[in-house]
């Protein structure tokens, strides 16, 4: 553990580093130590903040054994006023160190989770999203009276309303659902066995540690690598092992001392993964514009050539201005697009004519978007 501001007056706050020099986690109340850090210089906060339980009493089951509940004084407040307060307080230190284009994601259950999202449209932010985080495996409900509580909430926001071009990797998060859209409510299992960190005496370290996997899908939603990541409580330090992971840097924020212990241990036995596994994903909006004529002047593609729909049922002649003809007595003067000809030939107002339309190559028959792609390599290889 490597401790900066050497020689700083007792009480002061101390600034405490993993292996990677690129995640930071802060000794000291996240307000004022968020106030120290360069306004807009953060592209994503989580911020999992207590929930004011309001628990009276100890937590037991029928057989009248203990559960092991959220009695910390962390979770403590003497109001709702006084919760209120203390959400205004991190927040408006949160938001000012957001970038424009920076999004927040904030945690809780019925308890507080609406008494924050008030807040923080009070303070200007644009709320994106809220998500159900559905627990496969809740705690049941002890005393038999209410439902069981079997889900939280997020809230997904924008620094402010003028927020446009925020990180919401759309098309990643499609291609990793079965290319379907991925929706608002997640069904994910508590943080158990293995991941849960424990203390010396063998009990769990936190009462609410989150489950990597909750956070790996909001960091990689919203996120891209090497942005800064920023989470006010900080705890065991999920957010941090996650972002390190991701090739994320990170920034976290805890005043209990025995958290960042086991936080600091546990994110420096972190393996970021390959950089390849994290490349940028390039959508179809995102990736350079080819013209199908670039590929006839580049060679790919030569004038005369017969490209044929996938059953090779439909045939098109390339022309030299980059336009194709439809074959068959029909079609014989039919020119246009590869887009327009493939809509024509099917009969449809519209067509993506580099997923329709394919030709003969050496290495086989290939989808003209295949040489498209191709040709795209050789943009970023000259870029380069």
């Amino acid at each position: 553990m490597v401790f900066s501001r050497n020689g700083a007056p007792r009480g002061a706050s101390r600034l405490t580093s993993s292996s990677s020099p690129s995640t930071h986690i802060v000794v000291g109340d996240c307000v004022a130590e968020m106030a120290k850090l360069p306004a807009a210089s953060v592209d994503l906060v989580f911020a999992d903040p207590p929930y004011n339980l309001q628990l009276q009493g100890d937590l037991k089951r029928p057989d009248d054994s203990h559960v092991d509940a959220v009695t910390d004084d962390w979770d403590k407040f003497a109001s709702f006023e006084a919760y209120d307060d203390f959400t205004r307080a991190w927040m408006t230190a949160a938001r000012r160190v957001m970038k424009p284009n920076a999004t927040i994601w904030v945690i809780g259950s019925y308890h507080n989770i609406f008494r924050v999202g008030s807040i923080m449209q009070d303070l200007g932010f644009w709320l994106l999203n809220d998500v159900i985080w559905r627990k496969t495996n809740p705690m049941p409900n002890f005393r038999g009276r209410r439902f069981t509580n079997a889900h939280e909430t997020l809230i997904w926001a924008a620094r402010d309303e003028k927020t446009k071009a925020y990180t919401f990797n759309y098309e990643v998060l499609k291609a990793g659902n079965e290319d379907v859209q991925v929706r608002s409510d997640w069904t994910l299992p508590l943080c158990t066995g293995e991941e849960r960190i424990k203390g010396a005496d063998g009990k769990k370290l936190h009462p609410t540690q989150k489950p990597e996997a909750l956070l790996a899908r909001t960091i990689l939603s919203s996120s891209k690598p090497g942005d800064v990541i920023l989470d006010p409580f900080c705890g065991t330090g999920t957010t941090g092992a996650v972002a390190k992971r991701l090739n994320r840097n990170f920034i976290g924020f805890e005043r209990d001392k025995t958290y960042t212990k086991g936080a600091l241990a546990r994110i420096a036995a972190v393996e970021p993964l390959p950089e390849e596994s994290l490349a940028p994903f390039v959508t179809a909006r995102e990736a350079p514009r080819v013209p199908f004529t670039a590929l006839i002047e580049r060679g790919m593609i030569k004038p005369g050539v017969t490209l044929t729909d996938s059953k090779q049922r439909v045939k098109a002649t390339v022309r030299a201005d980059g336009a194709i003809s439809l074959a068959g007595e029909k079609n014989s003067n039919t020119v246009g697009s590869i887009h327009r000809m493939g809509a024509v030939a099917q009969g449809l107002d519209a067509c993506n004519g580099w997923t329709y339309w394919y030709i003969e190559t050496r290495k086989g028959r290939v989808m003209i978007d295949t040489l498209r792609a191709e040709f795209r390599a050789t943009m970023s290889e000259a870029a380069e």
